[in-house]
């Protein structure tokens, strides 16, 4: 239980300056390509992540695949956004994280409760 709080101290950016430095150099690099902190996400890695976007709004899932195509783009020409669009960007407005929490405690319910998981994953 100390060591669970003292992993908290050590990654909260409030607390600790060298966390903050790291979320802020994180802001940055996230700032210069137009991306959130949620797009990095990957859906191929965890089924519970596909399943939170599947449940978003077709307007914010579009809104992502838009950022990331565009991070791309920028990274194959070894661009950056242009400094005005940079400064509009909020890279940790979240869009995700309440919808994976909320899956991940229906899953958490499934089996508490014996039930089938949603989805299985199957090795091709």
């Amino acid at each position: 239980m100390a060591s669970s709080k003292l992993v908290k101290v050590i990654l909260d950016p409030k607390k600790n300056w060298f966390a903050a430095l790291h979320k802020k150099t994180i802001e940055n690099r996230l700032r210069k390509y137009g991306l959130r902190y949620d797009d990095l996400y990957d859906p191929m890695e965890s089924l519970d992540i596909k399943e939170a976007l599947g449940r978003l709004p077709r307007e914010i899932v579009d809104a992502r695949n838009q950022r990331l195509l565009r991070a791309m783009d920028l990274s194959m020409k070894h661009e950056y956004l242009p400094k005005d669009l940079q400064a509009q960007q909020i890279p940790f407005r979240s869009y995700l994280s309440d919808m994976l929490a909320l899956v991940e405690r229906e899953k958490a319910e499934r089996q508490a409760l014996g039930a089938l998981p949603l989805q299985q994953r199957t090795i091709p």
